[in-house]
């Protein structure tokens, strides 16, 4: 059995490539430790993987929406697992794992994912595409690490800040499987495949990533001021935010598409776009891994 081991360099707060040398340390066979990164062909390297060997691959969310974007439409023959060492790991929390759980098989779950268009551009997500102050936190967040790479980002205390006095809610059109519906003062309009996103914060309570359908869930938060929703706002943490009915609405279904009256922030599994005044999603892309 071959064991072909991808680390992200950077994930974990640059612990991604001591986590995939202890997993190489303890594995049997022939066994080889690469940097994901410098990976330029998964084409090729999936044809030397067959049945009964794996991949492993250690990263954050943010790399497993890279390598599942990366790797669309292959024949993916081999077992590929996933060891986490993020400092988000939203999608741990969904299914219910924490960081310290051993590797485990990805391939139900990069089966069926939705797509996002934004600005022309496609591509699928795992856990949510957020659009306000989530992608407004995203791109402060971007910055603090440009600054001070080792720092940890504290998420919550931006959106804090932002609430109370940088972030500038927008009016959003929004439309779900052929039904359109406005709202005002627009704080986040995000569409989920999972639960969470953000690094806890389980904003679609009801969403099930492996539903049959394949539906995503649309939740955004309006209509109110800065000191009312910043006082609504922790709820989300536990999900009980959409019992605010007078300033949470939820759709789901299939074909969203959201659009913004001014410019604002977005994020695709943590990774931000600037400037962005509409997105798209379909779910339930299929044909696109190969199990």
């Amino acid at each position: 059995m071959k064991t072909y081991i991808l680390y992200n360099p950077l994930a974990g707060q640059g612990t991604g490539k001591e986590r995939a040398e202890q997993l190489a340390a303890a594995a049997e066979g022939e066994v080889t430790c690469a940097d994901m990164t410098a990976c330029a062909d998964y084409a090729a390297l999936f044809a030397e993987l067959g049945a009964g060997d794996r991949l492993i691959f250690c990263g954050g969310d943010g790399t497993i929406n890279r390598f599942v974007n990366a790797t669309a439409g292959m024949d993916i023959k081999c077992d590929v697992l996933y060891c986490a060492v993020g400092t988000g790991n939203d999608f741990l929390k969904d299914l219910g794992k924490t960081e310290e759980c051993e590797p485990f098989s990805l391939l139900p779950y990069i089966k069926n994912l939705p797509a996002v268009e934004v600005n022309g551009e496609k591509c699928r997500f795992l856990n949510g595409v957020g659009f306000g102050i989530d992608g407004y936190c995203c791109e402060v967040g971007d910055a603090l690490k440009a600054s001070a790479p080792t720092k940890p980002v504290n998420y919550t205390g931006i959106a804090i800040k932002g609430m109370l006095f940088h972030y500038k809610p927008t009016n959003a059109t929004v439309t779900v499987d052929g039904v359109s519906h406005t709202y005002k003062k627009v704080w986040i309009a995000a569409t989920m495949k999972g639960r969470y996103y953000g690094g806890g914060m389980m904003n679609a309570p009801q969403q099930d990533r492996l539903a049959d359908d394949g539906e995503v869930t649309l939740v955004l938060f309006h209509g109110k001021g800065r000191l009312k929703t910043l006082i609504a706002f922790p709820s989300i943490f536990k999900g009980e935010h959409v019992n605010h009915k007078e300033m949470v609405a939820v759709h789901t279904g299939k074909q969203i598409h959201v659009a913004f009256d001014a410019p604002a922030a977005l994020q695709i599994d943590g990774e931000t776009r600037l400037n962005v005044r509409e997105y798209a999603v379909t779910a339930g892309v299929t044909a696109d891994v190969t199990v």
